[in-house]
């Protein structure tokens, strides 16, 4: 079973659809004792870095997800479930993030005829080898929605990255942790694969 993790983020149901369509058994949830049995957990999310740290934090989230982090439980962040396992954003100074990986969230910079927000369909190149992107050929398109973008600060956690002005992180990987700034569940068949790909990870889970 994958749990997702229910503190009132956008994107929640689109992820718990594309699950139940691989055949996936998924629960949306806050129960710690759920979050922590599950093989697999998701954090997703959409909207404001500093809005959403002060819901985990009023749902006692926080340290249930550095939880799933401590005791190896494949975890998965999406678009904003990224940016909240890094330390903090541009979007909200003053606001610490979870803090399990390393780097900066920071603004999108506009000019050259770049819109911000990003929205829509960029390609990725992959600088490292991520257990994600297994099956998936260099150049495939994936989905982003996004203002902010993470630096991470050890690029050799990075698995992804895509061109929009600057170089972005798109998808890293260390140790049992995941996470992309787009949205596979709303990319189309590779964004599938990626999905079923972080399932297969989490079936081998022990739990």
């Amino acid at each position: 079973m994958i749990a997702i993790i229910d503190y009132d983020a956008g994107n929640i149901k689109s992820v718990e659809k594309a699950l139940l369509y691989l055949g996936q058994e998924a629960v949306v949830t806050r129960d710690p004792e759920k979050i922590l049995g599950a093989r697999g957990v998701i954090l997703p999310g959409v909207g404001s870095f500093g809005d959403a740290m002060e819901k985990l934090h009023s749902y006692g989230l926080v340290e249930v997800i550095r939880k799933c982090a401590a005791e190896k439980i494949p975890l998965l962040g999406i678009c904003l479930g990224l940016q909240l396992l890094f330390e903090s954003s541009e979007e909200s100074p003053g606001v610490e993030g979870l803090g399990i990986l390393e780097g900066k969230i920071l603004r999108i910079p506009s000019g050259n005829g770049l819109k911000v927000p990003h929205i829509g369909w960029n390609d990725l190149a992959f600088p490292g080898e991520g257990r994600l992107f297994a099956g998936i050929p260099q150049g495939s398109y994936v989905y982003f929605v996004h203002s902010y973008y993470l630096q991470a600060a050890d690029e050799s956690i990075v698995t992804a990255t895509t061109q929009y002005g600057v170089t972005i992180h798109a998808s890293v990987e260390k140790e049992n942790l995941f996470a992309c700034q787009f949205h596979p569940e709303k990319s189309s068949e590779s964004g599938l694969r990626i999905l079923r790909n972080f399932v297969s990870i989490s079936t081998q889970n022990k739990k």
